[in-house]
């Protein structure tokens, strides 16, 4: 019995034990940034580190919304954000049900474009895009940022979203038809309540995208539209760093992606892997 219980307890210290410290590990950057964001200049600078101010403070916070004007920022990063998930979902969504459902003359030739759109990086793009956003007027503008960030957020979606599809049975499209929908009906009621897990992934995954990109952004936005990546940077100087406005700003921006991952994270965790109807 005292054997069993031993192996029982080793089995369960092998399993918890790299789990927990992996956790710890994880945690500590967003530990570090608030407790810099809450630490006075002094704490910040001294040797050795501390890992707990001696001095907690707001400061940095009260500046941060007011000197900084951080609410705007933040602003322009949650329009321009969900402008792009709700742009390249629609857009995503309809282009995979027509990858998926339907055979046509250069489907393949498509999905190969689609595809090579991730193989190259972002700063091959802002040329060009920077040349249409000024053709179009769209330079500076919340508008010209949400279309610039579908250019790269649609191609992978379109490869989630279908490959999702495909394994949808055709047998219930069939049966919506069979009973007097159009086909638009039977993408509205039937696919959409079961595309919602993927549709959730997807949308996340455009809303990170979109919330913390920093190369377009610190090229098609101005003060007026600025990002909270692109403020956060002009925190950077050649004299120094201010770490306490630095973290403060970090710690913030992390707060919605986290709270969106927490309710979604069931959802989102069977958008990623799953790809059947379950019974």
């Amino acid at each position: 019995m005292n054997r069993l219980n031993k192996k029982g307890g080793n089995k369960i210290l092998a399993l918890y034990l790299p789990l927990i410290l992996f956790t710890l590990v994880t945690l500590f950057p967003y530990y570090w940034m608030f407790v810099t964001s809450v630490k006075t200049d002094a704490d910040i600078y001294t040797a050795p580190l501390l890992y707990w101010p001696k001095h907690f403070t707001w400061e940095n916070y009260k500046e941060l919304f007011g000197y900084f004007d951080f609410l705007k920022y933040m602003k322009n990063s949650l329009l321009i954000a969900l402008g792009t998930t709700v742009l390249s979902l629609f857009v995503s969504t309809l282009a995979a049900y027509a990858f998926a459902r339907f055979q046509f003359k250069g489907r393949k030739v498509l999905m190969a474009l689609f595809l090579s759109n991730n193989m190259f990086p972002t700063v091959l793009l802002m040329i060009p895009l920077y040349s249409i956003m000024r053709q179009l007027g769209l330079l500076y503008t919340h508008v010209g940022m949400i279309i610039a960030y579908a250019t790269f957020t649609i191609p992978f979606s379109v490869w989630l979203i279908q490959g999702f599809i495909r394994d949808v049975p055709f047998e219930l499209e069939e049966a919506a038809l069979v009973d007097g929908c159009t086909r638009r009906g039977a993408f509205v009621r039937i696919f959409l309540p079961v595309l919602t897990p993927c549709l959730l992934a997807a949308g996340v995954y455009m809303f990170m995208q979109a919330w913390n990109e920093y190369t377009l952004a610190s090229m098609f936005t101005n003060p007026a539209t600025r990002t909270i990546p692109v403020a956060l940077s002009t925190l950077i100087g050649q004299l120094g760093v201010d770490w306490g406005l630095l973290c403060a700003g970090g710690f913030l921006t992390c707060i919605p992606v986290i709270v969106m991952f927490f309710f979604a994270q069931k959802r989102l965790v069977a958008g990623m892997t799953a790809g059947a109807v379950k019974g």
